[in-house]
């Protein structure tokens, strides 16, 4: 491998020489807890909590939403066996791009990272549509000044350019602070209720998890909202590099994540169905989401347990939870440009580190996308919350769901292949249960598209089409490429 080219940057104001071994990330320097943070952080667990959950009840399966948590997060386990068993033989920033490269070749593996990259992308440019809405109110009702969503969103994007060029260390402390804030309350709310015995039918666990509960109503739309608060546990791969014995790390961080993830919605959710009751939640959700307010729906329990000055603050975590996601996905992001060049299909400087060890040209070049994809809705004045957030975190779900779906067939191939590994469950049928549920899932998605995005059956068709539009594309660079030197020969 090439030694690293090591550029002067705003955050370290000095350049070096490149240290042995900046060819790559900064190693050791994440363990299992500092990738669970960053996973977390992309989860934005009350954006995904206050967003989703209400709709998913509403719309969804009523009282058995909590229910679609748990099957979802059963499917994610599935996928995450083979998911681990590949990283145990492949480490590196690229994570879906070089596992599925490895299985499926180099060209499906190069489209696959277009779409990885379009999914981040997109998902980073959805939450700067909802952040820059939530401060624009917080600060109108505070401060009476009315600044634009849109300033917010491009000052935010300026500080989290400087965060990612820190260094991975900063970026950990800094999320560490938001997830262990937004979480803290949620837990707290849910905890009191159950030890309450819930509000005014009891705890009921039968309608919100038995069979018959999970499949009331439409369960196909509260299993398209579950899988949307799942997005973004696979990065516990991306760190890989970065991770301090990545063998071990990063499985167990990845065991831990979805765990956690999975537990923490089916929670939450199941303490709000309680905190309503089974028989009247689906309607008070519903009037909370018709009349525009779906917060309302998660907040008013929590301000009834804990008092009025919830109302003040639940907000303002919402905004710092987006800000965690935010930052989390343009980490996401900035490692597989990088990654990218390193194996010769970007240019070779998007391979640049900085003293700390962090893909400078890659993460500003990953700014200015999210600028591209951020600008046009403020220039058209479309609303940031019904285009900007609902389009583009529909298709980046889209997106990441045929990454999954791709992994699991790589595996399948990869270890029929090299024979690295020969248990069954872990190589092959794992990850076929894994595909058929995420097949399924996918299909779920396709059939609620319009729904997800809140747009038009034309705006559902196009985002749709742009996926394997954007696959096809990161094939053919591929092709285009195959005489460039890389970096590493991977697949």
């Amino acid at each position: 491998m090439d030694s690293q080219t090591v550029e002067s940057d705003p955050t370290t104001q000095e350049t070096a020489p490149a240290p042995a071994g900046a060819g790559r990330l900064k190693p050791n320097a994440l363990g299992v807890l500092g990738i669970l943070f960053f996973v977390l952080s992309a989860q934005a667990p009350l954006t995904g909590i206050a967003g989703a959950v209400p709709i998913a009840i509403a719309f969804g399966n009523g009282a058995g939403a909590p229910a679609a948590y748990a099957a979802v997060g059963a499917m994610i386990l599935l996928f995450s066996v083979g998911f681990v068993a590949m990283g145990r033989h492949v480490v590196d920033a690229g994570a879906f791009y070089t596992y599925i490269g490895k299985g499926l070749g180099r060209a499906t593996g190069a489209g696959s990272a277009a779409v990885a990259l379009f999914a981040y992308c997109s998902v980073q440019a959805a939450m700067y549509g909802l952040y820059g809405a939530t401060v624009n109110g917080l600060v109108a009702q505070y401060a009476g000044v009315d600044i634009p969503w849109w300033i917010w969103a491009l000052a935010t994007m300026a500080v989290v350019q400087v965060l990612g060029a820190l260094g991975i260390e900063m970026g950990a402390k800094v999320l560490a602070v938001f997830v262990l804030a937004e979480s803290s309350i949620l837990l707290a709310f849910g905890l009191v209720t159950l030890v309450k015995g819930g509000g005014p039918q009891g705890l009921d666990l039968a309608h919100s998890f038995s069979p018959g509960a999970a499949l009331k109503g439409a369960p196909g739309v509260a299993l398209m909202f579950a899988v949307a608060s799942m997005f973004g546990f696979e990065a516990t791969a991306i760190y890989g590099e970065e991770a301090r014995e990545p063998r071990r790390t990063v499985p167990r961080a990845t065991y831990l994540s979805v765990t956690v993830i999975t537990a923490f919605f089916a929670f939450i959710s199941w303490m709000l169905v309680s905190s309503y009751g089974a028989a009247h939640v689906a309607d008070a959700a519903a009037e909370a989401v018709n009349g525009g307010d779906s917060t309302g729906f998660v907040f008013a329990p929590i301000a009834a347990q804990f008092g009025g000055w919830v109302n003040t603050v639940l907000p303002v975590l919402l905004a710092t939870s987006l800000f965690a996601g935010i930052l989390a996905f343009h980490n996401s992001a900035n490692r597989y440009l990088f990654s990218l060049s390193r194996d010769g299909l970007l240019p070779d400087r998007l391979r640049t580190l900085n003293r700390r060890h962090s893909p400078a040209l890659a993460g500003r070049v990953q700014t200015v996308i999210a600028a591209l994809l951020v600008v046009p809705f403020a220039v058209f004045g479309k609303d940031p919350v019904l285009t900007l957030f609902s389009w583009f975190s529909g298709v980046g779900v889209l997106a990441c769901m045929l990454l999954y779906l791709l992994t699991s067939f790589s595996v399948i191939v990869f270890f029929r292949r090299e024979r690295l590994d020969t248990r069954l469950w872990n190589t092959l049928i794992a990850p076929v249960l894994g595909a058929l549920g995420l097949a399924g899932a996918i299909w779920l998605i396709l059939s609620n598209f319009t729904t997800l995005i809140g747009g038009s059956t034309a705006t559902a068709v196009w985002l749709v089409l742009a996926v394997p539009a954007v696959l096809a594309a990161g094939a053919a660079v591929s092709r285009l490429t195959r005489g460039r030197r890389s970096g590493s020969a991977k697949v």
